[in-house]
């Protein structure tokens, strides 16, 4: 693919459909995302950048899974649950989610959260974490 701009209208991309977060499956609650570069659209790269939104008091899965990832707050608030217990998160916070360890975000009741997840294209599938 060549070079290109993905347009954003807000936090929209609208030449980027949202998809499910993950299919049959009830560990998560209101999440869709899109992905906006990788190789799942056609971008040589060895990562992909993609964006959740979290609808008002949802959350995604508790899971883990042996690559790391990179997030950066771009709207909303809510909390992220990692080893070490739960942290607020506000736009422009960025959270490493280390190999291995057992993450999860969830929205504020009031609002959305919107996150950019920075993932290596090829990586493990993630795994639930028993509550």
């Amino acid at each position: 693919m060549r070079s290109r701009v993905v347009a954003g209208g807000g936090l929209t991309w609208p030449a980027t459909p949202p998809q499910l977060y993950k299919v049959g499956s009830e560990a998560f609650c209101e999440v869709n995302r899109r992905v906006l570069l990788g190789r799942a659209v056609g971008d040589a790269l060895a990562f992909e950048v993609r964006y959740f939104e979290v609808a008002p008091g949802g959350w995604t899965s508790f899971e883990q899974h042996e690559h790391p990832h990179a997030v950066l707050v771009l709207a909303g608030r809510g909390v992220v649950r990692l080893p070490d217990g739960s942290q607020p998160i506000a736009p422009f916070d960025v959270v490493y989610v280390a190999p291995g360890e057992p993450h999860q975000f969830r929205a504020d009741a009031a609002e959305r959260l919107g996150i950019l997840c920075i993932v290596d294209a090829e990586r493990d599938r993630p795994v639930l974490v028993p509550e």
